[in-house]
């Protein structure tokens, strides 16, 4: 393997062409993230059925399903029943062939095994993003599979921890999915005790539904485990009405915790209820200053960038989220502060670690520190 990744066989080739490849590989693989932020946070199988417009069914054929071409020549819309496609089809693509492209240029003088992981990064954080926005999640495949992933390549290309010897590279790994996922849940943790109740206005008559792995509101789903971490969370709220399957409830008071779901006096076992729906105004969360899928997150850049990217994430992220909240502030839309997720801040910062992060800190320090 070593042999097809030999720099003086890459470089025998111009450097502009392997600009082009990878843009154009970053494009196919944006097609494929497509799919991934489509169908990952609905369970379903990333290869079956194939891709098909989910308003009609049609198949699509791979003459029209062509990386950022196809959508202009369409434009928008559906090939079959013209129904407008989405515009993220198109950015997806875009936006992963920009990031290839420029991992190519960043580091394919270096390497061209680093440029690869660094796509593969890349990739992550993108599909991680964009289902984060929509769904307020970031999949066990994206998070603990980047674990993974990242010790492995870490083993394969151990100029991604910044060092030359495999085995040292699969230490500073693992160590720095433990800072990075360490430290997020610490931060969980604290700000659990000391933040850890929301009160959720809603609009008159919302109806919410409790499904077996989520709540859903109105506005957005929140996985149980971003509200359960401790037996004395509780959800509690009032509900003019609550449906089960099997039963009707009018003016009822809920306290649901993780193993016990309590409407008046009647006590029900929560893993017995397989669809519970109420209609209400208000609701009283157990509130986390980040969601468990930041901590697996965390913890997989920390796999590939290792223990120096998590700090620096962390803190970036957190500088990053103050400035987007500034700018709504001034924008007059803070509304919009609570609906965005953390875990594209956490991507971004991790990305500028990646392309010089490390610079800037040396030049701040620099700056700061007297001679």
């Amino acid at each position: 393997m070593s042999h097809y990744f030999d720099p003086k066989i890459w470089a025998a080739v111009p450097f502009q062409f392997w600009s082009l490849a990878f843009f154009i590989f970053g494009a196919v693989v944006g097609s494929f993230l497509n799919v991934c932020i489509y169908r990952m946070p609905r369970e379903m199988s990333l290869i079956s059925p194939p891709s098909h417009c989910p308003n009609c069914n049609y198949s699509i054929p791979w003459y029209r399903n062509v990386p950022l071409i196809t959508w202009l020549a369409l434009r928008g819309k559906c090939a079959n029943c013209s129904v407008p496609i989405a515009p993220r089809y198109f950015i997806v693509e875009l936006i992963t062939a920009i990031a290839f492209l420029f991992s190519w240029l960043a580091v394919g003088h270096q390497s061209a095994t680093l440029a690869l992981a660094y796509c593969l990064i890349l990739a992550g954080f993108i599909a991680a993003s964009f289902i984060d926005f929509e769904h307020f999640i970031i999949p066990d495949e994206i998070t603990i599979g980047g674990m993974v992933a990242g010790f492995l390549c870490s083993l394969a290309v151990p100029a991604l921890q910044d060092v030359s010897n495999p085995a040292i590279a699969l230490k500073q790994s693992a160590l720095g999915m433990i800072v990075g996922g360490g430290l997020v849940y610490l931060i969980l943790r604290l700000g659990k005790m000391f933040f850890g109740r929301l009160k959720l206005e809603l609009q008159p008559d919302s109806r919410v539904i409790f499904t077996q792995t989520a709540l859903i509101l109105p506005e957005k789903s929140i996985p149980y485990e971003d509200l359960f971490y401790r037996k004395s969370d509780v959800i509690t709220f009032e509900a003019k009405v609550v449906e089960l399957i099997d039963r009707c409830y009018k003016a009822a008071r809920i306290r649901l915790t993780p193993h016990k779901l309590e409407i008046d006096e009647e006590v029900l076992d929560p893993e017995q209820i397989v669809h519970m729906e109420a209609v209400t105004d208000r609701m009283v969360l157990p509130r986390e200053a980040m969601g468990f899928g930041d901590v697996k997150f965390m913890a997989a850049i920390g796999a590939f960038l290792g223990w120096k990217a998590t700090v620096f994430s962390l803190m970036a992220s957190s500088v990053i989220g103050a400035v987007v909240g500034l700018v709504l502030i001034a924008l007059r839309k803070q509304e919009w502060s609570s609906r965005l997720p953390y875990g594209p801040y956490i991507a971004l910062a991790a990305v500028i670690w990646m392309f010089g992060g490390e610079k800037l800190v040396s030049a701040f320090l620099q700056a700061r520190l007297p001679y």
